[in-house]
């Protein structure tokens, strides 16, 4: 399925499937690379989703009907664009207690104790299908379903950043303090989200999420660095895991 769609006179929507599974969001990564690696005049920058790839442009450098006969033949070099090699990030979360306030109600929810859930949760690997909602937030696919449930009848006003959260069939974090309605089970102290830093945001799309647990003294141990402005980003023995 490959159809193109005007949003508005400044934007192009690339639509590559109607169902969230591994096979388009490859093609989703594919269409991100071609465009990474092609330069088209006029193209401002692209926004991958779980589905689509929107295009944003300039419409005094290249027309609509320009810029689709451009992506078409783009398109039939599409399956000769190789794809990157994800990265495999693993973050440090200390489940339950102040840090995960629904991890119990979860759990019994799903007819599991709170440790089996933090055991199925750490033991998947999740795939960072797009970005949104907040900075640097993640949607993450590879949720078991046995810890799926429903979000909560009423959102919190606000929930804290680093916050590990589980709704429907997936689970993120959230990257700032903001109001959300997942239910909490853990929070990470790594900061998704660091405006100081280019880019600003730790995950991309296409990315592996792996979570690590870890006791409140590890948890507080990492908090204290990243309050004193250590660059915890780069602390590859156990944050970024090798391919």
């Amino acid at each position: 399925m490959l159809s193109f769609q005007p949003i508005g006179d400044q934007a192009v929507c690339i639509r590559l499937g109607d169902r969230i599974e591994p096979s388009v969001h490859d093609r989703v990564r594919r269409w991100c690379r071609a465009l990474e690696r092609q330069f088209i005049p006029g193209v401002i920058e692209w926004v991958p989703s779980y589905t689509a790839v929107t295009v944003l442009y300039r419409p005094a450098e290249v027309s609509y009907q320009q810029l689709i006969q451009l992506l078409e033949r783009l398109a039939e070099q599409l399956d000769e664009e190789p794809l990157p090699q994800p990265r495999i990030i693993s973050l440090p979360v200390c489940y339950g207690g102040e840090y995960g306030p629904d991890l119990e109600a979860l759990a019994e929810l799903c007819g599991k104790t709170p440790e089996e859930v933090v055991r199925i949760h750490s033991s998947a690997e999740y795939v960072v299908y797009m970005m949104g909602f907040a900075p640097g937030f993640p949607y993450l696919g590879g949720l078991p379903k046995e810890i799926a449930a429903p979000r909560l009848a009423t959102p919190r006003s606000s929930v804290p950043a680093g916050s590990v959260g589980i709704a429907g069939e997936q689970t993120g974090v959230y990257p700032i303090s903001t109001p959300g309605g997942w239910r909490l089970i853990g929070r990470t102290p790594i900061p998704l989200y660091d405006p100081t830093r280019n880019p600003p945001v730790l995950l991309k799309a296409g990315d592996r999420l792996r979570f690590r647990p870890v006791g409140r003294t590890e948890y507080l141990r990492i908090a204290d660095a990243v309050e004193k402005g250590e660059d915890v980003w780069n602390m590859g023995e156990w944050l970024k895991e090798k391919t």
